[in-house]
C-alpha cells in the first residue's frame, strides 16, 4: 500500500512540474504571487505565527532581539502547560517523599483556593505523586499534606498565571520530635519466649515436628514454664499422635511387644508407644531439665569446619549448654531416656520387662539421637522452611 501510494504521490508531482514548465512567464510570476498569499495566510494563523526570519545582514538587531524573546516566550509556555491541557487552566502537582528522600503513598493532599474558599482532597499514588488539574488562574493556593506518623506539611501561598504548570518540589514530611528515638529494652524472659514461639513453628518439609533445636545465634536460657510448654506442645502436636499410629502398626506386623495380634493388641500398643512418648517428652524435656536447671534443645552451629561441627553433633547426646550458659553432662536426656524406660515396666507384658531390656531401649535411643543430631547440623534445617528463610 506505501508503494502504490509513492508512485501516485510522484505521478501527480511530475504532471504539475511539467504544467508549470509550460506556463508564460506572466502565468508563472503570478502563480508564484498566488503560492506566497497562501505561504502568507498560512503565517497568519495564530497557531503558526512566528518571528519572522531574519533574510539578511543589514536587519536591524532590535528585529533579531524581538525574535529571540518571542522564541524564549514561547517555550516557556510550554514548560507552564502540559499537553492536553486547557492553555487558560492551571494545574499543581508534586511528589510526597519523607527527610530521606522516601516516597509516601497513601498520604492525604488538600488544596485549598483563598479566594473561593474551594476545597480540593485527594491521595498520593503508589510514586508518591498526586496533581490538581483545572484550576481558575489568578487564585491564591495553598497545599496542605498529612500522612500517618508524620508532621503535617504546608506550602506557601502561590498564585497561578493562566496555563501555568507548577510543580511543588522539596516535599519532605518529618516524623514528630517525640518519636524521633525510640529505645526498646526486652527481658530475657521476653526473649526466651519469643524464641520458642519461632521454634513451635519450625516443621520439617513444612508439617513434620521440629521443636527442640534453635537455630537463633544467641539464644537465651528457657524459663521452667518455657520447658513446660515446649514439652506439652511436642508431645500434643497430631503428628505426633500419627507418629505413635505408624510405629504401633510396625510392631504389630512385626508382634512386638508381645500384645499378640488383632485390633485389642493394636489398641495397647498405641497405648504404651505413646505412654512411652510421653513420659520420655516430659522427663527428658521438662522435669529434669527444670530440675538440673539445663536447656533439652539442640543447639544448631552451623558454622566452621566439617569436623567440628560433625563433633558437636555426635556429642549432643551426652553434653548439653546449662541455663547458665556453660557446656554440661547431659543428665537430663540420658536420665529421661532410663527413666521412660523404667516406667514401661509397669504396661509392658511380662515376657518384655526386666533392666536388660531398659538399658536395650536406651542404646537404640541414644543411637537415633546421634543420628538426629547429625541430620541437624547438616541436612534438616534445609528442609525447614521457616528455619532455612533466618539468616544463620
Amino acid at each position: 500500500m506505501r508503494l502504490c501510494f509513492r508512485i501516485l504521490c510522484g505521478t501527480v508531482l511530475f504532471i504539475a512540474v511539467a504544467a508549470l514548465a509550460q506556463q508564460k512567464p506572466t502565468d508563472f510570476d503570478a502563480a508564484r504571487e498566488d503560492q506566497s498569499g497562501i505561504v502568507s495566510a498560512f503565517a497568519d494563523t495564530p497557531e503558526q505565527q512566528s518571528a519572522p526570519l531574519k533574510e539578511s545582514a543589514d536587519e536591524e538587531p532590535a528585529a533579531g532581539q524581538s525574535a529571540s524573546k518571542a522564541d524564549r516566550t514561547q517555550h516557556d509556555n510550554a514548560q507552564q502547560s502540559p499537553p492536553g491541557t486547557d492553555s487558560q487552566e492551571a494545574s499543581i502537582a508534586g511528589t510526597v517523599t519523607d527527610a530521606n528522600g522516601d516516597i509516601v503513598p497513601g498520604a492525604k493532599v488538600v488544596l485549598e483556593n483563598g479566594r473561593s474558599k474551594d476545597r480540593r482532597t485527594t491521595l498520593s499514588g503508589d510514586a508518591g505523586s498526586f496533581q490538581f488539574d483545572k484550576l481558575p488562574p489568578g487564585d491564591s493556593y495553598r497545599i496542605t499534606i498529612e500522612a500517618k506518623e508524620f508532621e503535617s506539611w504546608k506550602s506557601p501561598t502561590v498564585v497561578l498565571r493562566p496555563g501555568q504548570y507548577l510543580f511543588l518540589s522539596d516535599i519532605k514530611l518529618k516524623l514528630p520530635n517525640s518519636v524521633a528515638s525510640v529505645t526498646v529494652y526486652a527481658t530475657q524472659e521476653q526473649i526466651a519466649t519469643e524464641q520458642v514461639t519461632i521454634e513451635e513453628k519450625q516443621r520439617v518439609f513444612g508439617f513434620i515436628p521440629n521443636f527442640y533445636v534453635t537455630y537463633d545465634a544467641h539464644p537465651v536460657p528457657l524459663t521452667t514454664k518455657l520447658k513446660f510448654r515446649l514439652a506439652f506442645k511436642a508431645d500434643t502436636d497430631v503428628v505426633t499422635f500419627v507418629g505413635v499410629a505408624f510405629m504401633s502398626a510396625m510392631y504389630q506386623a512385626g508382634d512386638i511387644p508381645d500384645y499378640g495380634q488383632g485390633w485389642d493388641a493394636y489398641a495397647k500398643r498405641m497405648g504404651a508407644g505413646y505412654a512411652d512418648t510421653t513420659t520420655d517428652i516430659f522427663i527428658g524435656g521438662a522435669i529434669l531439665p527444670w530440675l538440673l536447671h539445663q536447656d533439652p534443645r539442640y543447639f544448631y552451629q552451623g558454622t566452621g569446619t566439617k569436623k567440628s561441627r560433625t563433633l558437636h553433633a555426635l556429642s549432643s547426646p551426652f553434653i548439653c549448654r546449662g541455663d547458665n550458659g556453660k557446656s554440661q553432662v547431659n543428665f537430663s536426656s540420658m536420665g529421661g531416656d532410663l527413666a521412660s524406660g523404667a516406667l514401661s515396666n509397669l504396661y509392658y507384658p511380662e515376657t518384655n520387662r526386666g533392666a536388660k531390656l531398659v538399658f536395650q531401649g536406651f542404646l537404640i535411643t541414644t543411637g537415633v539421637r546421634i543420628v538426629n543430631g547429625v541430620l541437624q547440623e547438616f541436612v534438616i534445617r534445609k528442609l525447614t522452611p521457616s528455619a532455612r528463610q533466618r539468616n544463620q
